[in-house]
């Protein structure tokens, strides 16, 4: 029998919605953690997972959240769900620790990195702030912190998104663990940093002896790392088993969906599998769609040498110019998809932003039917706005909260003149929102209402009121679950079948990048390094760093 760190058991999880509603986010869930094995769950977002490792931390909100008292939560052979609060803190201090999914929000802004770890150990083991400062430097060493000495005294603002998130690592790790929790630690990193965060989970796991509760929906990342696997959907647990049973034959056709609706990388099919086509019985073999430039095609944007630079402060007086994009040239046909690939800093969305004029060009020429747009006035340039559109990567934060999905669609129609009253405008956007798979009745609603796929749905909505015939894509499709992923790459390519649109969709997943671009522009610190059809540059990489990125993606194969 094996030896079970965490065992929980019936868990059920209720949320207070008002007096009289509640929501149960989790139902009767079991699951184990043995001692020193690395376990994930897996599932879309909704289907309870984080929730329930916030019920093992204790991190619940205790006015909103019932649960059951049937349930339990054993760890290391204690019921903590009634333990006493102080027993329970000191528990869930030293012996579990979290790694949350946004370092950034987890990290106080005004205090060292060195401050926030060394806090973890004057609290838990009792040390001196000189034995802190001296344990915080061994634990950024550890994690792979470049010379902690100097980062040891930096703020989390001065740090990478991949640094931040080995500080949180840190923290976790300093009290020594049993059981580490990492909840979607890499989600928003890209590839490479990716890799490089779950091979040093990986290491400190077996240097450390822990146990790993992994908690993610990428199944392909899960593959790597877990030696078993559970499967979460609407609070339940679908499937759950060996690594190597789920993935090689899975039982569940929840499960079976989740494989699949992430784009192959050995194929590209016209469109993807979603979570409903398998549920339902109708996932068929899709035939396949060729990609590429032609000789023949019609250039609608030709961008040469584009460069931009920012200006930072330096010492009290002084500044110092950083090249954030350096000479970039590329061409981007009509009805046809550039995909631009690299890693955070390489100036890949600020090439966007600088072709839409949010950044203005340090130098170099956009010609957009000969114009260049970087040089016209800003009076002859508004005519243009409209032709020219950007979906960001946040619909959260992209999306005025303070209007209805009616202002949000209608405000840009009347800056420009778009239909001649707005009574036409209220059809087009009704028209729009069908398009993009939202019922009419989502005029009238606010975008709080509506989950990350569909307010990315709204996003694109909102572009297409301008009839544009340029899409910019910035990590549009980054934070969403595999499955709204597939839906909305499903959108964007009908949509570029119908109104022949040409699209720059700017990622750092190179398996999207490669399922919906014709030719893939890769970057790295603001240059281009290499340049290629999409099928020819995956198969035949020339540049070492194209190489180090095609080796990072999860591949999905089971321990």
């Amino acid at each position: 029998m094996m030896d079970n760190l965490l065992e929980v058991r019936d868990l059920r999880i209720a949320f207070r919605v008002d007096k009289k509603t509640t929501h149960e986010a989790v139902k009767g869930v079991s699951f184990d953690v043995p001692r020193e094995a690395t376990v994930a769950l897996v599932g879309e977002s909704g289907s309870g997972k984080s929730v329930s490792s916030l019920a093992v931390m204790g991190l619940l909100p205790p006015d909103t959240t019932l649960i059951d008292p049937a349930g339990s939560i054993r760890f290391d052979g204690r019921d903590v769900l009634h333990l006493p609060l102080a027993e329970r803190r000191a528990l869930c201090g030293r012996d579990i620790a979290m790694i949350f999914q946004e370092p950034m929000s987890s990290l106080n802004p005004v205090f060292t990195v060195g401050f926030q770890i060394g806090e973890v150990l004057r609290r838990h083991m009792g040390m001196s702030a000189r034995q802190a400062r001296a344990r915080t430097l061994e634990l950024l060493g550890e994690v792979g912190i470049p010379d902690p000495a100097t980062k040891i005294d930096a703020y989390p603002g001065q740090m990478s998104g991949g640094q931040q998130q080995r500080v949180m690592i840190a923290m976790a790790i300093a009290c020594e663990p049993k059981l580490l929790i990492a909840d979607e630690p890499t989600t928003a990193l890209d590839v490479t940093i990716q890799k490089q965060i779950v091979e040093l989970i990986a290491r400190l796991q077996q240097r450390r002896r822990m146990a790993v509760l992994f908690i993610t929906h990428d199944l392909g990342l899960v593959g790597e790392i877990a030696d078993h696997v559970i499967v979460m959907r609407h609070g339940e647990v679908r499937e759950a088993g060996p690594a190597a049973q789920v993935f090689n034959a899975p039982r569940d056709a929840y499960t079976r969906a989740l494989l699949h609706c992430r784009p192959p990388l050995d194929a590209r099919p016209l469109r993807l599998p979603v979570i409903a086509d398998y549920l339902e019985g109708k996932a068929t073999v899709a035939p396949q769609k060729k990609r590429g430039y032609a000789p023949g095609d019609e250039i609608v944007l030709d961008v040469k040498n584009l460069s931009k630079s920012f200006w930072l402060r330096e010492g009290l007086f002084g500044k110092r110019e950083f090249q954030a994009v350096k000479d970039v040239s590329f061409q981007l046909p009509r009805g046809k998809t550039l995909g631009v690939v690299g890693e955070s800093g390489s100036g890949k969305t600020t090439v966007g932003l600088t072709l839409l004029r949010l950044h203005q060009a340090t130098g170099g020429s956009a010609l957009f039917e000969g114009r260049d747009l970087l040089a016209m006035p800003d009076k002859e340039y508004h005519a243009y706005k409209r032709r020219i559109q950007i979906v960001f990567q946040n619909p959260y934060a992209s999306l005025n909260p303070r209007f209805t999905v009616g202002q949000i669609l209608l405000e840009p129609m009347r800056l420009h003149c778009i239909g001649a009253n707005d009574a036409e405008r209220v059809a087009m956007a009704r028209a729009l929102l069908e398009r993009v798979g939202l019922p009419a009745q989502a005029l009238h609603r606010w975008p709080h209402e509506f989950s990350g796929g569909q307010r990315q749905r709204i996003a694109i909505a909102r572009c297409l009121t301008m009839k544009p015939e340029i899409l910019v894509c910035d990590e549009s499709v980054s934070a969403l679950d595999v499955s709204v992923q597939a839906q909305v790459l499903n959108l964007l390519q009908d949509l570029q079948d119908e109104f022949a649109l040409s699209y720059i969709f700017i990622s750092h997943d190179l398996a999207v990048v490669k399922y919906i671009s014709d030719r893939v522009m890769v970057m790295r610190q603001g240059e281009v390094v290499e340049c290629a059809d999409a099928d020819e540059l995956y198969a035949n990489p020339q540049h070492p760093y194209t190489r180090a990125l095609l080796a990072a993606i999860p591949r999905g194969a089971a321990k």
